[in-house]
């Protein structure tokens, strides 16, 4: 990413979200710390902890599943606590490609997805 490329921050303008944590085999413990106790703290729901690849996901990842009245609390939350991962933070519409993309923020460093699973 140049100095010049701007990073777009979580923001709460959608009723529902996904949080995507990423990890890789030296974080997965890491990583599943944090989903559950982001599961036990605001009653998030946490998907599979997946150690492969799955639909955009350049890396390991797992899911969080929110929405706007749990947002505010949340993100600043995750973004403490992450202690050094990713996290792909969208919101949850009918659109797959503008959920991945125009509708994306970061938590730490972003990674370059795979849209092509969404057929495009």
């Amino acid at each position: 990413m140049t100095a010049s490329t701007k990073v777009l921050r979580p923001r709460n303008v959608f009723a529902r979200y996904h949080a995507h944590v990423y990890f890789d085999e030296k974080t997965v413990e890491q990583a599943q710390n944090l989903c559950q106790n982001a599961a036990k703290l605001f009653g998030v729901a946490t998907g599979r902890i997946h150690q492969k690849l799955v639909g955009p996901h350049p890396c390991w990842s797992c899911q969080l599943a929110f929405d706007s009245t749990q947002f505010d609390k949340l993100i600043p939350w995750l973004d403490q606590n992450r202690g050094g991962l990713t996290v792909l933070v969208h919101g949850v519409t009918s659109n797959d490609i503008e959920d991945h993309t125009a509708n994306a923020s970061w938590l730490g460093e972003p990674a370059k997805l795979n849209l092509s699973v969404f057929g495009g």
